[in-house]
């Protein structure tokens, strides 16, 4: 048991995101997840969230410049600056992007919030994967689709990152000149928390422990023609990598780390469960960490000169990114912490994610 709390321990650093604790009778079971292909495109409205009536909504189709199709949830005022929405991590555009992108039109922006390459009901093969190239190609990809609408402004285009793909929407903006404001929230630098663990917290041995288990898995899904699953952030216990081929368990112990909590209770319960999220459902591809030890999503922030905000919780375990790109970043820039809020606080309570924040500043392009 002990050893099950330190993994429990280890694992709350991942980069999901989550809420507060709910009964264990409101857990949705994963054997309701759905499994869909490229061209399986549902067009009811499954969200997790209350549709408004001052919104349009309509499914859309894209692609990057690796050919890879990407479907997204178009959200549509009329005549205004758009905003394009990504993240978190893991999830998937009914969730914590979507709401925001939903509110953020309610406001007056049009919004587009898309599954990342490898995910949800876009494209490309294995499915489970991520890329920091590819995902970053993904911002700049929607980018493309919006200004091409007849009723969007393309000197008024931004871009809103939720956690682990505020560094995505941050490498897209670095190079991308059609991107001219970025707002990141519960900000996640993936490049660091995979490449090195959770606040550095890998030791030389341990980060050197996590790269031979990830390449000798590469030999095993070689050989199998299958790809085993893993955690993101692969924990080191006892010197041996920790094996999960899911991120989030089927239930919590009595005493649980409270960060794993709250991420369990937002997906793995009614309140944020959908049956595409990765993060609600299974794992990540095993292989996946690899291309986040050899990329730094943050190397190009410090010659961009464009205005970014960094919003964050008093009380979030990943403050501490928010922080140091807001170091690196230059002017104009602004940080933002909320008060008693923690890092899943900012994915859908309406008292603390700071729509107010986020509106205004991205209403300023």
């Amino acid at each position: 048991m002990k050893i099950q709390n330190l993994t429990l321990s280890f694992m709350l650093t991942t980069s999901l995101l989550g809420g507060n604790l709910m009964a264990s009778n409101n857990v949705v079971p994963s054997s309701m997840a759905q499994i869909t292909t490229t061209s399986e495109i549902t067009q009811i409205w499954d969200k997790t969230f209350v549709k408004s009536d001052k919104v349009e909504h309509k499914k859309v189709r894209f692609k990057n410049h690796y050919g890879i199709s990407l479907v997204g949830d178009l959200y549509t005022p009329k005549n205004l600056p758009a905003i394009i929405v990504s993240g978190p991590f893991g999830a998937v555009k009914e969730q914590s992007s979507g709401l925001h992108a939903h509110e953020l039109a309610k406001r007056g922006f049009i919004t587009l919030a898309f599954d990342p390459s490898f995910t949800g009901e876009s494209g490309g093969e294995p499915r489970g994967m991520a890329s920091p190239d590819i995902n970053s190609e993904d911002v700049s990809a929607a980018v493309d689709f919006v200004g091409l609408l007849p009723n969007v402004d393309r000197e008024k285009i931004g871009a809103l990152g939720i956690c682990g793909f505020s560094g995505m929407s941050l490498t897209a903006a670095t190079s991308d000149t059609r991107i001219k404001a970025v707002a990141t929230t519960a900000m996640y630098d993936m490049s660091s928390s995979i490449g090195h663990g959770m606040g550095d917290g890998y030791t030389k041995k341990e980060r050197e422990t996590v790269l031979e288990y990830i390449n000798l898995q590469r030999w095993e899904d070689a050989k199998s023609g299958t790809y085993a699953r893993n955690y993101h952030e692969v924990p080191v216990v006892d010197g041996k990598a920790l094996l999960s081929d899911k991120i989030l368990p089927e239930t919590l112990d009595d005493d649980p780390h409270p960060v794993l909590a709250v991420f369990f209770d937002y997906y793995r319960t009614k309140r944020g469960y959908h049956a595409r999220s990765l993060n609600s459902n299974s794992a990540w591809l095993a292989q996946m960490p690899t291309a986040f030890f050899q990329f730094k999503l943050y190397d190009n922030i410090k010659d961009m000169n464009k205005p970014v905000l960094f919003v964050n919780g008093e009380n979030s375990h990943s403050l501490h990114f928010s922080k140091r790109a807001y170091e690196i970043a230059n002017e104009p820039k602004e940080l933002v912490v909320v008060p008693n809020a923690h890092h899943v606080d900012l994915y859908d309570n309406y008292k603390k994610f700071h729509l107010i924040n986020l509106s205004s500043f991205l209403g300023k392009i």
